[in-house]
């Protein structure tokens, strides 16, 4: 396809939505931030994340990944382990990318089950124990949480914490 047929194509798709009586006007960019990860929703999330890890007295890091992975806002408290950082960043890369907690994951990865070996993959950036978690708006995974610095039991607390405070952060929106 050249760079005609891509905008006779869209142009074409412009139509039909507006002859099919789709509530969104031709050349409609949505701007609403409740499908997407922005920055504050992250930050807003985070702090209410420190806040459950503070009063199980876990020195945490915190990451925020978008659907695709990618990270969007990454906190650490103080006296967090340095290994944390990395953790928690790729727990919410594993969640946003297999659409599924860590904590979940760790099963299914076990010797003899379906995806042994499974964090092997993907540069290593697969975790098979708790603490990653899939963000949803309307059912529809939008992020992920990755919380690193407790136990395994404890950050797998603290991210189903998360999960559940997100559905009150994305509320306010």
């Amino acid at each position: 396809m050249n760079e005609q047929d891509i905008s006779n194509a869209v142009k074409a798709v412009l139509e039909e939505m507006k002859d099919n009586g789709s509530h969104h006007a031709a050349g409609h960019v949505c701007k609403c931030k409740k499908y997407k990860m922005t920055l504050e929703l992250a930050n807003c999330l985070i702090e209410k994340v420190k806040a459950e890890a503070a009063r199980m007295g876990v020195n945490a890091v915190i990451a925020v990944a978008d659907a695709a992975g990618h990270p969007v806002a990454v906190q650490c408290m103080d006296d967090a382990y340095i290994a944390s950082f990395d953790i928690a960043l790729n727990k919410s890369f594993t969640s946003a990318s297999l659409k599924m907690p860590t904590e979940t994951l760790s099963h299914l990865s076990r010797p003899g089950d379906d995806l042994y070996g499974i964090q092997f993959t993907n540069g290593g950036k697969i975790v098979i124990f708790g603490g990653g978690e899939p963000l949803e708006a309307d059912g529809k995974i939008i992020g992920a949480l990755g919380v690193s610095g407790g136990s395994a039991t404890q950050d797998t607390e603290i991210a189903a914490y998360g999960k559940e405070a997100f559905k009150e952060v994305i509320a306010c929106l």
